[in-house]
C-alpha cells in the first residue's frame, strides 16, 4: 500500500529524532490528529492551548534539537505563531504542522469557520512566512519533495519550518519520490582559508578569549567546542544568553561576562584581549548588558553556523563543525593563564524566621543544583538573580534572552521534560509569567513527569518595575493567586507543595523537594522590591539608557 502524504511527513520527522507532537485537535486537523495517535513511534501531546503547544515544542527541541507542534487553520496557528517567532529568534528547528480545509472548500472559496469569511485560504500561511525560514502547501506530488526541503531547511537555518496539509491531501498517497536531505559540507578553499587566517590571528595575538554561544548548543556542538578550547589552551566567558553553553566547571571558564552590571575582573580581562573569538554567539541586547559591552569589532573572530569573519575578511559557505574540527587538529596550544575564576553568588545566609531577600534566595537556588539538572528560567529576575550562579557539571540553563516572552518557561519545561524525562527538571519562574502558563503544568501531571517548580511570589511583574518609570505604577500589579493550591485543582495529585516566607521553611522545603519522589512545586514569598543585584545593576544603566528620570 503506497504511503500517504501525513505517513511520510511523520516518518521522516520521526527520522530525524521526533518521538512527540505536541498540540491541540481541530476539525480541519483530525486526519494529521489521527495519523500522528496512529504512528507507532510518534505520540500525540495534548496541550492547553496552541501557545502553549508551541512552548513545549520549543522546549522539546532544545533537548532534542527538532521538535515539532500541530495545530488547525486559522485560529489555532494564529495562536501558536508567537511561540513559532520565539523559536525563530533563538534559533530551534521546530516543525509546524497545520492542518487546513480541504482543496475543493479552498478552491470554491466557500465562507467557511476559521476564516476571515473573505473567501481567501493562503492569507495565514503568508503571515507566516515572516517567522520560518521555509514554508509549504502539500499536495500528493510535491509531499516528498517539500518535505525534504523542508527538513533542509530547518536543520541548515536551525530555525522552524511551516507545512500546511489540506485534510484531502492527508490521506492521499505521495505520487513522486525524492532524495532524502544530505548534510551541508563546507567549501574546501573557504574552510582552509577561514582555519588558516583564525590560527593564525590566535597564535599572532598576546592575550585571547572565546565567548562560546548558544548556536553551539543548537547545532550539539558542545563537544567540538570544548575540544578546540582545550587544543588551544584559551579561558572562556559566557554571556547572558549561552549560560552553561560550555560547563561551568571547565578549568577554562572565568565566569560570565556582563559588561559592566558585575564581574569587573572578567570585563576587564575579555576587552582588553587582543582576540576575542566569538563561537556561536550574537551580541543581541540581551548579551550586551544594558549596552554597557565594549567589544572592539576589529579584534574580533565571528565564527556563525555558515561563514567566519576574521577583523573585515568573511569566508563564506565555512560550516561551524568542520572549522572546529579543524582548528582542534592544527592550532597551537597556547601557554597563557589567566588567575580569573567565576565570581560566586555568595554563601547561603540566613534561617529561621528571616524574610526571604535576594541575597540570601539566589545563592540557596545556586546550592539546590545537581549535576545534569536541566534549568529553566523565564526571562525576568529570576534568569538575572541567577545569571553567577555557577552550575554543577552537565547542569544546562536556558532562557528565552532574545525573543524574551513571558510565560515561555512553564510550557517549555513540560516539552523539555518530555523529550529528556530521565533528567531533573527545575522550573524557576515569577508568578507574572506563570500566569499567562500556569494550566500547562496539568500535563506534566498527567504525564508522569516530575518537575520541581519554583513560583517567585513578589505580588507583580518586577521586570517591569526594574525597567520602567515608576516601580509603583498600576501595570505591574496582577491578581493574588493561590499558587500553591494549582497542582491540586490541576491535577497533579502526589506532588510536594510549599509556600514558603522565610529562609527556614525554604531550607524545609528545598530539603523536602530534593528527596521527593514525584512533583515538586514551592512557592516563594519575598518583598514586592526584592531584586537582585544583577537587576539593580541593569536597572540603574536602563534608566540612562531610556533617559528616565
Amino acid at each position: 500500500m503506497a504511503e500517504s502524504v501525513i505517513q511520510y511527513v511523520l516518518r521522516r520527522l520521526n527520522e530525524i529524532g521526533i518521538d512527540d507532537v505536541f498540540g491541540v485537535a481541530g476539525d480541519y486537523a483530525f486526519p494529521v490528529n489521527d495519523a500522528i495517535v496512529e504512528h507507532p513511534a510518534i505520540n500525540w501531546v495534548g496541550c492547553c492551548n496552541e501557545l502553549n503547544a508551541g512552548y513545549a515544542a520549543d522546549g522539546y527541541a532544545r533537548m532534542r534539537g527538532v521538535g515539532a507542534v500541530c495545530s488547525t487553520y486559522g485560529v489555532g496557528e494564529l495562536a501558536a505563531m508567537s511561540a513559532i517567532a520565539g523559536s525563530y529568534a533563538e534559533h530551534l528547528a521546530v516543525f509546524h504542522l497545520v492542518g487546513a480545509p480541504n482543496l475543493p472548500t479552498q478552491e470554491g472559496r466557500a465562507l467557511v469557520h476559521h476564516t476571515l469569511g473573505n473567501g481567501e485560504f493562503d492569507l495565514f500561511h503568508r503571515m507566516a512566512e515572516s517567522i520560518v525560514c521555509a514554508s509549504a502547501i502539500l499536495t500528493p506530488q510535491n509531499a516528498a519533495a517539500e518535505t525534504e526541503r523542508l527538513i533542509a531547511a530547518a536543520l541548515y537555518r536551525r530555525r522552524p519550518v511551516y507545512l500546511a496539509i489540506p485534510s484531502d491531501v492527508s490521506r492521499a498517497p505521495v505520487l513522486q519520490s525524492a532524495p532524502p536531505v544530505v548534510a551541508p559540507t563546507s567549501d574546501p578553499e573557504a574552510l582552509a582559508a577561514a582555519t588558516k587566517a583564525v590560527a593564525a590571528a590566535l597564535n599572532d595575538a598576546g592575550q585571547a578569549c572565546v565567548l562560546p554561544g548558544i548556536l553551539l548548543r543548537r547545532l550539539g556542538l558542545q563537544g567540538a567546542a570544548a575540544a578546540f578550547v582545550d587544543a588551544a589552551g584559551l579561558p572562556f566567558a559566557t554571556m547572558f544568553a549561552d549560560k552553561s553553553v560550555l560547563g561551568e566547571d571547565h578549568p577554562n571558564y572565568i565566569g560570565m561576562y556582563v559588561g559592566r552590571l558585575m564581574g569587573e575582573p572578567v570585563r576587564a580581562f575579555v576587552e582588553s584581549c587582543d582576540v576575542v573569538m566569538m563561537l556561536g554567539a550574537k551580541l543581541t541586547d540581551g548579551n550586551s548588558a544594558g549596552g554597557t559591552v565594549r567589544l572592539d569589532s576589529s579584534k574580533n573572530i565571528t565564527i556563525d553556523h555558515h561563514r567566519t569573519t576574521v577583523g573585515t575578511k568573511v569566508y563564506r559557505n565555512v560550516e561551524i563543525a568542520d572549522l572546529l574540527r579543524q582548528l582542534s587538529e592544527g592550532v597551537s596550544t597556547r601557554a597563557q593563564r589567566t588567575d580569573i575564576r567565576p565570581e560566586p553568588l555568595g554563601p547561603v545566609a540566613g534561617g529561621d524566621q528571616d524574610p526571604i531577600t535576594a541575597d540570601q534566595l539566589y545563592p540557596r537556588w545556586a546550592h539546590f543544583f545537581r549535576p545534569n539538572d536541566v534549568i529553566i528560567t523565564d526571562t525576568g529576575t529570576s534568569s538575572l538573580g541567577l545569571a553567577l550562579a555557577q552550575l554543577p557539571q552537565g547542569a544546562e540553563f536556558h532562557n528565552q534572552t532574545l525573543w524574551a516572552s513571558i510565560g515561555w518557561a512553564t510550557p517549555a519545561t513540560f516539552g523539555a521534560a518530555k523529550a529528556t524525562p530521565e533528567r531533573r527538571l527545575i522550573l524557576i519562574t515569577g508568578e507574572g509569567s506563570h500566569q499567562m502558563t500556569a494550566q500547562e503544568i496539568s500535563q506534566l501531571g498527567r504525564h508522569g513527569l516530575r518537575p520541581i517548580i519554583f513560583v517567585l511570589n513578589n505580588s507583580g511583574y518586577l521586570s517591569e518595575r526594574m525597567l520602567c518609570k515608576d516601580m509603583a505604577l498600576a501595570y505591574n500589579d496582577i491578581a493574588a493567586w493561590n499558587y500553591a493550591e494549582l497542582p491540586h485543582a490541576l491535577g497533579c495529585h502526589g506532588w510536594f507543595v510549599a509556600r514558603v516566607s522565610s529562609c527556614g521553611e525554604l531550607d524545609d522545603a528545598l530539603t523536602t523537594a530534593d528527596q521527593a519522589d514525584n512533583g515538586a512545586y514551592i512557592e516563594v514569598i519575598t518583598d514586592r522590591y526584592e531584586a537582585p543585584q544583577m537587576y539593580k545593576k541593569l536597572h540603574e544603566n536602563v534608566k540612562s539608557f531610556y533617559n528616565i528620570k
